[in-house]
């Protein structure tokens, strides 16, 4: 069966952007984004770069991990604000929103069903597993099919912001076990939990 992984970018404080939710690598961003970071998603999780920077990179590996993103509206209206109707053209990209009526870009599927429902049934299906890019609100839903945590650990602290699982999700206790890890000269770490 596919699993739902997790695969985000937090700081050591448990934010996954600021206040403002806005792309915490873009232009006006406070992400470090050193040259061993880009090497090693290049290397190991190709598919979970966007659409620009593979293109920049040369990158045509359809990767080993994920043939499906899941997004909520708000990070997906990053992309768009960037002027990506679809970042992840090579995956399937599904954005969960109640309000955005139709969507931008053919190949993105609108989801404004039960989140926990769509993903039990996309588990249910043939493939790698299931990228979850977030955001936080989306992950807090998601919560209880969460199989795997795959956190891109930045070397920062931001003291406020968006945490992990975003404001509103309920309180349940769970232990990780870890199952891989990775830490780059630059101070990123890469830590795999795997749900106990």
């Amino acid at each position: 069966m596919r699993k739902l992984v997790y695969y985000i970018a937090a700081t050591v404080d448990g934010f996954i952007a600021g206040p403002d939710g806005a792309d915490p690598t873009g232009p006006d961003g406070f992400w470090p984004v050193p040259a061993d970071y880009v090497r090693y998603l290049a290397a190991e999780y190709p598919e979970t770069l966007p659409a620009p920077a593979r293109q920049a990179l040369s990158i045509t590996a359809a990767g080993t991990h994920f043939d499906t993103v899941l997004e909520g509206r708000k990070t997906y209206e990053i992309g768009l604000r960037a002027g990506l109707t679809d970042a992840y053209p090579h995956l399937r990209h599904l954005v969960f929103s109640t309000t955005l009526t139709e969507s931008p870009d053919p190949a993105v599927e609108l989801v404004a069903t039960d989140p926990l429902a769509k993903v039990r049934e996309l588990k249910q299906e043939d493939g790698k597993d299931l990228w979850l890019i977030g955001g936080g609100e989306l992950a807090g839903a998601l919560y209880p099919e969460i199989d795997r945590l795959i956190v891109k650990l930045g070397p920062l602290t931001i003291g406020t912001g968006i945490p992990l699982f975003g404001r509103t999700a309920a309180f349940d206790p769970r232990v990780w076990d870890l199952t891989a890890h990775t830490v780059l000269e630059s101070g990123a770490a890469f830590l795999t939990y795997t749900r106990g």
